[in-house]
């Protein structure tokens, strides 16, 4: 399967819980160019929904205004970890992660992002492109 060509812009994100949880349609934030993944939330006092960054490793949550919920993913959308990262941290790298979303501290255990479940994103169409 061929890797997908990300863009910025928006999206949704569902989730498929391990424990065959409700799913919910997320609004999207998606961060793919070397600028957009640099901005990530800085400067900002929140977020309506989440943001992808991709590809991405690891973050940090340096001049971060609030306390963040960040998920590793892997090349097939899996999670691999959870964690809750407050203002001024360095997070460890993830070997296996090629994605990271990010959220308001509370989101993931809300939506039912935890290691082992799946998400799905859709990329909204860019006109002209």
């Amino acid at each position: 399967m061929a890797m997908a060509q990300w863009r910025n812009g928006t999206g949704t994100l569902t989730v498929t819980d391990t424990q065959g949880g409700q799913e919910e349609a997320i609004p999207l934030r998606i961060a793919a160019s070397y600028r957009a993944r640099s901005r990530g939330l800085l400067g900002q006092d929140g977020i309506d929904g989440a943001l992808l960054i991709t590809p991405c490793g690891s973050v940090h949550s340096f001049r971060m205004r609030f306390t963040i919920d960040v998920a590793y993913l892997d090349r097939k959308f899996k999670v691999v970890a959870v964690h809750t990262m407050k203002p001024g941290r360095l997070g460890m790298p993830r070997l296996r992660a090629r994605h990271v979303i990010e959220a308001e501290a509370g989101a993931m255990e809300k939506w039912g992002i935890r290691p082992g479940a799946r998400v799905t994103i859709v990329q909204s169409e860019v006109d002209g492109k």
